[in-house]
């Protein structure tokens, strides 16, 4: 709670890093138990983590895995998860940063004999485990909010439209900018709304700003 009150990012990064790392670690450990792919035996981890304190406006998205997290301010939609390289948005509309995965690197072939296609002894690459396949990156972001906002987190099944439809965004928008929440059935009927080309199943967690 001190890091969120202070705005100690590094702090609050590198905690949930770990967290999250432990959490998809026990089903990549499982996987390994059962025989299985690990990455055909995962989950989308996305987390949004609100003080109890009112006068902190802070608020953090953290997680790995598919979807996305948006914040609707004056109207218009910020996507506070863009794809893309590492950045630092220090000064933006977004307070914070995602990690990156680095690619695995792998061993080059032994040289060979020309005749033969035989390695020449000694000279080849000493036997290890096989590599793992690399985590999905983990997603981090920091964000101060305003009176009027609404924050969404949301699996892939929203957040895939939302990107890529622009009607369905402005819908959402002149739906949720009244300043008053939606009620329940009202909320869930918003996030299943129709768009052609997208059918998969939809999570969804919205919060709006007193």
């Amino acid at each position: 709670m001190d890091d969120l009150r202070t705005g100690n990012r590094s702090a609050l990064k590198s905690g949930l890093h770990r967290l999250t790392d432990r959490g998809l670690g026990r089903l990549r450990a499982r996987a390994a138990e059962l025989g299985v792919d690990p990455a055909e035996y995962t989950a989308a981890l996305r987390c949004l983590l609100l003080p109890a304190d009112p006068a902190c406006r802070t608020r953090v998205f953290f997680g790995a895995g598919d979807g996305g997290v948006f914040r609707l301010r004056a109207g218009a939609w910020q996507d506070l998860e863009p794809p893309g390289p590492e950045q630092d948005t220090v000064g933006g509309p977004v307070v914070g940063f995602g990690g990156t995965a680095r690619p695995a690197t792998q061993a080059t072939d032994a040289p060979a004999t020309m005749s033969f296609g035989i390695a020449t002894p000694g000279t080849g690459p000493a036997p290890g485990p096989a590599p793992v396949p690399a985590a999905a990156p983990f997603r981090f972001r920091a964000s101060v909010a305003r009176p009027g906002d609404v924050l969404l987190m949301c699996g892939g099944g929203l957040a895939e439209p939302l990107r890529g439809r622009p009607e369905l965004a402005g819908h959402l928008a002149e739906r949720w900018a009244q300043g008053e929440p939606p009620g329940l059935a009202a909320f869930l009927a918003d996030t299943r709304t129709r768009v052609n080309g997208y059918a998969d199943d939809r999570t969804a967690a919205a919060v709006w700003e007193a």
